[in-house]
């Protein structure tokens, strides 16, 4: 999976993008655009990937994404039952020249600027704006501009938003260091479940297996390693809550290769064996 630049095309009639999604699978991959994106998951159940970080979803999973964020979910997919979500995505042109320069934009101004890092939304900010998003299907297009409106002064002036990703707020880099973090994770997501050895990542890269080891503690504050690892446990956590699989099983399935190092593994950072996980 590589991380890719996705070209947003909003028609000459309308100024964002609204649409639901409704299938098996989420396929988008692991992508980023200069437009601002608000997801809303209404089915479904995975893995969300913002920048650096991977958290389970579920259904009412809420989010805004800043310009150039990379992202994508991947879902569990479960027989004869869809995902689905509302994606609004705008940019600019939504707000208009100028208009984040007026005096009453200013909490909306700081909240995009901010929104480079990723939110989530959470609490009864998520369960007014939840009904107010899936409510837009039904509306006019002026009348979804008035709605969307009103659903960004609710997040300028909320405190029940929660940071994804410091890092794309705290650091500032260059597009080719930015497209070398994009194809790391990008192959992190699709192969984390299968062996990777430094070599082959450093190749991904474009860089020794030395310098590697030190852009990417450099990026992460964590070794290569660490984030394998976290990536791993991630997943089998969702094996353990959504399937019966035994934990041998769920183990292979993680990514991990030997059963007794995955249970030391998952008991040093979940802080309880698999099995106790599972029955909680």
């Amino acid at each position: 999976m590589k991380a890719v630049f996705e070209q947003l095309n909003t028609e000459q009639s309308s100024s964002f993008i609204f649409r639901k999604f409704d299938v098996p699978k989420f396929d988008a991959p692991f992508h980023f655009h200069p437009e601002y994106e608000l997801t809303l998951i209404l089915k479904g159940e995975g893995q969300r990937y913002v920048g650096q970080q991977v958290n389970d979803f579920f259904a009412g999973d809420l989010v805004f994404l800043g310009a150039n964020l990379p992202h994508c979910w991947v879902n569990q997919p479960i027989e004869n039952k869809n995902a689905s979500a509302i994606v609004i995505q705008f940019g600019d042109l939504f707000l208009g020249k100028g208009i984040l320069d007026l005096p009453e934009m200013n909490k909306m101004k700081a909240f995009l600027e901010k929104s480079k890092s990723g939110f989530e939304i959470v609490g009864k900010t998520k369960e007014i704006l939840t009904e107010k998003i899936v409510t837009l299907q039904l509306k006019t297009p002026l009348q979804k501009i008035a709605g969307l409106l009103e659903i960004f002064d609710i997040l300028g002036n909320s405190t029940e938003i929660v940071t994804i990703d410091d890092f794309f707020f705290e650091h500032q880099y260059n597009q080719a260091e930015t497209a070398r973090f994009q194809k790391v994770f990008s192959y992190l997501i699709e192969n984390f479940k299968e062996e990777i050895t430094l070599e082959q990542i450093a190749n991904i890269a474009d860089l020794s297996p030395t310098s590697f080891c030190r852009y990417f503690k450099n990026i992460t504050k964590k070794t290569f390693v660490e984030v394998l690892i976290e990536f791993r446990l991630q997943f089998a956590c969702q094996l353990l809550n959504k399937t019966d699989l035994p934990i041998q099983q769920v183990a292979f399935e993680s990514g991990f290769g030997d059963v007794p190092y995955f249970n030391k593994l998952f008991r040093k950072h979940k802080n309880l064996t698999p099995k106790e996980w599972r029955g909680r």
